[in-house]
């Protein structure tokens, strides 16, 4: 082997070495990406009868934290109802009347006191909880 062929196999050894360490780098990013974190799931029920809750981990949602992504999760049992979330800057309905079915949403709390209800129901219908 010349001296030509050799100063290229080392060229080519050392674009390889690079290309390999540029490969790891970006897979180990996307590794730590995906590792992030998920969202804590909140699931909601409303329905079949007149009841309207909202749980994390099976207890009852009081108190959550402000600035967190949360995935709210709703179960809605009846067309005669909905679920209805109102807090800082938010007022949403997730559930309509007249859908039954699972909706989920992603949602970041802000600081401050949070309701939710059922809009046709809403006197006795109702929950609440606070994001700290």
């Amino acid at each position: 082997m010349d001296a030509r062929q050799q100063g290229r196999r080392r060229h080519a050894s050392a674009a390889l070495r690079t290309g390999v360490l540029v490969a790891g780098a970006a897979l180990a990013a996307s590794t730590t990406a995906a590792a992030a974190p998920a969202s804590q799931v909140l699931k909601g029920t409303v329905g079949p009868g007149f009841t309207i809750t909202l749980t994390l981990s099976g207890k009852k949602v009081t108190k959550l934290k402000a600035g967190t992504r949360y995935r709210f999760v709703i179960s809605d049992r009846a067309p005669i109802h909905d679920f209805h979330l109102i807090g800082p800057g938010l007022n949403r309905v997730l559930t309509t009347v007249d859908f039954t079915g699972t909706r989920s949403v992603f949602l970041t709390l802000k600081k401050g006191a949070y309701r939710y209800f059922c809009d046709p129901h809403a006197s006795f219908m109702k929950g609440a909880f606070k994001a700290t």
